[in-house]
């Protein structure tokens, strides 16, 4: 738990000027003259102002390798309890917005890249240039206009991720519940994510298609399907694989906290940036610490999958 000077000395009654003039009133109100030394130190203990900076350093350490995050300045409750209590719509718009885009992209780039100069290839660009050029919270205003009762229709909720009646409703129900309420906040993070993989899958397949050892499988006698998926993919895969650690922790973190906002979503990314704007230090930090476990995390996932993808690749020392 940290808390910085400046808010310790608005907790102490700092403010001169008040005081001043309650003084000069001659105003007997007790918070004009300030707290007690007692008090002071009683919250300088709390915060552990009273240890040398090294000793509260290695003490943050220790708690934080425990997950052990001391409780929120201005929410009730623990740290770890408000970020488990946002946990599931994060994990649910992460998870399906990285599902969809992938499963959009990659066949869709790996098509216009065969299909160079078509007209699939063509419209299908046009397509990818207006997804790209519309921002995400735009298009989810858009969507709350046209089908949340915004004007028009009132066929999607705006709020929450189930509905009250969730726990009474049956497992079918439940999970009709689920994707009915998840359907347009997702939406709204496809659309600006999937253009842009799209365009680098095609043209990392474009790459290698043009390759000689394209050519020389061709001529070996391999069809097409065989020259793509035994031969190109693993190599035009490897750029994509490299990106995904960052686009991951983009999708979860900063790319639903507009979209969090909008659809009055309650998860760690609009949790941040509360905590930021009110200056909660605890929360802050524990995000930022988790969210940086996740990228070590999924960054040697990627590497894994590399050897996966190429076995040609080996992060061993070759004497």
């Amino acid at each position: 738990m940290s808390l910085d000077g400046s808010r310790l000395d608005k907790i102490s009654g700092a403010n001169q000027q008040d005081v001043g003039s309650a003084t000069s009133e001659g105003s007997q109100y007790r918070g004009a003259r300030g707290l007690d030394p007692e008090i002071i130190a009683e919250i300088e203990k709390r915060f552990g102002f009273d240890k040398p900076i090294h000793e509260r350093y290695w003490d943050m350490l220790k708690s934080y390798i425990m997950f052990d995050f001391g409780d929120s300045l201005f929410k009730s409750g623990s740290v770890v309890d408000l970020i488990l209590e946002r946990m599931p719509v994060t994990i649910s718009l992460g998870l399906w917005t990285t599902l969809l885009i992938y499963m959009i992209s990659i066949p869709l780039g790996i098509s216009k890249a065969l299909k160079n100069g078509h007209p699939f290839d063509r419209w299908t660009s046009s397509v990818l240039s207006i997804a790209y050029a519309i921002p995400g919270f735009l298009f989810a205003i858009l969507l709350v206009i046209l089908f949340a009762g915004g004007t028009y229709f009132d066929w999607f909720p705006l709020r929450g991720l189930v509905s009250e009646n969730w726990d009474s409703l049956s497992w079918p129900d439940k999970i009709l519940d689920y994707f009915w309420h998840i359907t347009l906040p997702v939406l709204a993070m496809v659309i600006s994510g999937f253009a842009t993989l799209t365009l680098l899958t095609k043209n990392s397949f474009l790459d290698e298609i043009n390759k000689q050892y394209v050519m020389t499988a061709k001529a070996k006698g391999l069809t097409q399907r065989e020259v793509l998926y035994k031969h190109i993919f693993r190599n035009a895969m490897l750029i994509i694989i490299s990106g995904f650690p960052g686009a991951f922790i983009r999708i979860f973190f900063t790319g639903s906290i507009i979209i969090e906002v909008i659809f009055s979503l309650e998860g760690i990314g609009l949790l941040g940036f509360e905590a930021i704007t009110q200056r909660d230090y605890p929360i802050v930090f524990s995000t930022l610490y988790i969210f940086t476990l996740l990228g070590l995390l999924i960054s040697l996932i990627s590497d894994l999958t590399y050897t996966w993808v190429d076995p040609r690749i080996d992060f061993e020392k070759r004497g």
